[in-house]
């Protein structure tokens, strides 16, 4: 079965990792399910609060306030947005989601659209086991550090290397839930800033 998990023995590492560090990252090659079967899934469990019953990583007992963010607005809506609530759809005049990604479509509540970015999720609500609501919100690295201030956060998904101000500030706004960051990427750049947050530090 292509999808049993013993064939991904990095992914399952990384969920089980979830359970003892704040900060992961899933820095690998293009094209191994980093995005799908790694931030999307994950981010998906937290929101929805339905883990499988062989999840070892960290369990939040009530719904969270969760970030996802891509490196542009448009690779936000193309991928982690596409990963996580499947495609644009139409009710009537209505705009919405097939909910064909990986959160339940039946778990979809109410959207709020970005201003100023075609079919852009600004927040979504997700049902949570418990009954009530999980919120999670789409943001790019394109608007800026200053758009990942404010309200605290049980969790930030970032697709994509962040630049380092952006990284840090999710920091800060996970701090005083202690809640999670995890990176899903492949290094296009090289030894940079926030690459090198995760590789051993040389003598």
């Amino acid at each position: 079965i292509i999808y049993a998990r013993h064939r991904y023995p990095k992914h399952m590492e990384l969920f089980e990792a979830g359970a003892i560090y704040r900060e992961r990252c899933f820095m690998a090659a293009n094209r191994v399910g980093k995005t799908f079967g790694g931030g999307a899934y994950e981010t998906t469990c937290h929101l929805t609060g339905l883990y499988p019953e062989w999840w070892q990583g960290k369990r939040f007992k009530a719904p969270v306030r969760w970030w996802a963010a891509g490196k542009t607005n448009e690779t936000t809506r193309d991928i982690v947005q596409a990963a996580l609530l499947g495609e644009i759809a139409f009710e009537g005049s209505r705009k919405t989601v097939t909910g064909t990604g990986v959160i339940p479509g039946t778990l979809v509540g109410s959207i709020t659209w970005k201003q100023g970015v075609q079919d852009l999720v600004d927040t979504v609500r997700i049902k949570h086991v418990s009954g009530r609501w999980s919120t999670l919100g789409l943001k790019s690295y394109q608007q800026g550090r200053g758009s990942f201030e404010g309200t605290a956060q049980h969790g930030v998904w970032l697709d994509e290397e962040p630049p380092l101000d952006i990284y840090g500030e999710c920091l800060v706004r996970t701090a005083t839930t202690g809640g999670l960051i995890l990176l899903t990427f492949t290094p296009l750049e090289g030894h940079s800033e926030t690459v090198m947050q995760f590789l051993p530090k040389p003598e």
